[in-house]
């Protein structure tokens, strides 16, 4: 049952306005927010937000997507009744401040739903990958006709490596489960055991660049995995590899990957992601034939967004009712946050 009107906690709805807007909150999740909160405004930007202070001094659930604003001192200063972020979007990292944490506020977010379209992402590119299809797309696209066989992997018994394994790679390995293939996994944080239990050999990162046809990474950047893959990896792979980053471009020097595409051209790599997007114009990413780029699309778009947004209602109303939350973010785990 919704609480009644004076129950209801008064809520500010935080995104940008672009075209994601109408995909996370489309009139079921206004209705649904506004069935639950005293929804104080429509949908705001940031910038309408800080110019709207009297709403920020009500405020106590903020339930946000892509855009959310960054809870710094002077924003919690302006909303001392603020309790509660239900975020429907990925990480809450560049949002959530330590003086956030520090507040203690509750903290949900729908990243762990916006894992499954970054591991079917991941799944489709890995099976192309094992088909060469890129070699082929390319060719055509270069040669005005289609570029002869030549030999593959193919994905049976193929050889697919995971460089860490949170949220995403656990859906990816699932999803692998299916097409009888070899999974290696890098991740210092996993015991042997749990990887027996997983299906997945765990190896040094050297060993996996050096054994894959498909290596597919999912590390969190942290200032210790900043610029994690460079040339010594990159070099290691086996003739025809691809190299898969759907994570962070910043784990990833990018003048090395550019180097060793252009010395190597049997590799590929495919990346969803740079370190600062959006790409210029003229960057060297786009004169490599055997690199490919999608502008950040592995997570959540289109259909795919609702689900963050019905996930966060439901983890609204868990709130309400005095329940557990699924997807709650806590304080003293958010130096894993991706």
């Amino acid at each position: 049952m919704n609480p009644t009107t004076a129950e209801r906690p008064a809520c500010l709805m935080v995104m940008f306005d672009d075209a994601r807007r109408s995909e996370v909150f489309p009139s079921e999740i206004l209705s649904a927010v506004a069935a639950r909160t005293q929804l104080l405004h429509p949908p705001m930007t940031v910038h309408e937000l800080d110019a709207r202070t009297e709403l920020l001094a009500r405020v106590e659930v903020l339930f946000t997507s892509w855009g959310a604003p960054r809870l710094d001192e002077a924003r919690l200063q302006a909303a001392p009744l603020l309790r509660a972020v239900f975020h429907a979007g990925g990480t809450v990292r560049t949002f959530m401040t330590e003086a956030a944490w520090q507040r203690g506020l509750i903290v949900s977010s729908a990243s762990s739903l916006n894992a499954l379209p970054v591991a079917e992402y991941a799944l489709a590119v890995i099976l192309f990958s094992l088909k060469d299809g890129w070699h082929y797309v390319a060719g055509a696209k270069r040669d005005g006709r289609m570029p002869p066989r030549r030999a593959m992997a193919g994905a049976y018994q193929s050889c697919v490596g995971l460089v860490s394994l949170g949220e995403i790679a656990r859906r990816l390995v699932a999803l692998l489960r299916a097409h009888d293939i070899e999974l290696l996994l890098h991740d210092p944080t996993v015991d042997a055991d749990e990887a027996d239990r997983l299906g997945l050999q765990l190896v040094s990162l050297d060993e996996l660049f050096a054994r894959c046809d498909v290596v597919s990474l999912h590390t969190p950047l942290l200032p210790s995995t900043r610029g994690m893959v460079g040339r010594e990896l990159l070099q290691r792979m086996k003739p025809g590899a691809t190299f898969i980053n759907t994570a962070r471009g910043a784990l990833v020097r990018e003048a090395d990957l550019i180097d060793t595409l252009r010395e190597r051209p049997d590799l590929t790599a495919i990346l969803d992601v740079i370190a600062d997007e959006p790409l210029d114009a003229g960057s060297a990413l786009l004169a490599l034939p055997n690199l490919h780029l999608t502008p950040h699309i592995a997570g959540s778009i289109g259909r795919e967004c609702l689900r963050l947004a019905r996930g966060m209602v439901d983890e609204l109303d868990r709130w309400l009712n005095g329940k557990p939350l699924r997807w709650q973010v806590r304080a003293e785990r958010r130096h894993l946050i991706a």
